[in-house]
């Protein structure tokens, strides 16, 4: 398994947290890195990128539940490049994460970061703002070094 990157965003839309571990491939080469390594060349830009894959996921989610009910929930899809899970918490914070094609479903995964990460080092800190208006990320040295390691472990 590969993991490529990983998003949070709040309540608000705002991306307050992106991690890449690989080099993602730019849309001008489409093909994917070669034995899991990064590619060669990098998209514009980090905050680009947030952009879309939150628009991508707010529309896949809007659809399902149109087209499926409340009850149905939007979880991950692939392309031919990557696979996209989602995992969404009761307080409208949404964990993304971007993999290999070959993986399967990492929603379990994705709740342990939440609980075992998130809930640990920054909803418990005092000293983590509440909000993060404005776009103002999260600087948390602990989540940053226990997801990385739990991330690296997984690959």
């Amino acid at each position: 398994m590969v993991v490529y990157s990983f998003y949070i965003f709040d309540r608000h839309t705002e991306c307050i947290y992106s991690k890449t571990w690989l080099p993602s491939f730019s849309s001008a080469d489409p093909s994917p890195p070669a034995g899991g390594g990064g590619g060669t060349t990098l998209r514009a830009s980090t905050a680009d990128d947030a952009k879309l894959i939150f628009g991508t996921v707010f529309s896949l989610r809007n659809m399902v539940r149109k087209l499926g009910g409340d009850n149905d929930a939007f979880v991950s899809y692939r392309t031919a490049h990557y696979k996209l899970h989602f995992y969404e918490t009761a307080s409208s914070l949404r964990l993304v994460m971007l993999t290999d094609t070959a993986t399967l479903s990492m929603r379990n995964v994705l709740h342990q970061i939440y609980i075992n990460l998130w809930v640990e080092y920054v909803v418990k800190n005092p000293l983590s703002p509440v909000e993060h208006k404005g776009g103002a990320g999260v600087r948390n040295e602990m989540f940053e070094m226990g997801l990385d390691q739990f991330v690296r472990g997984l690959m």
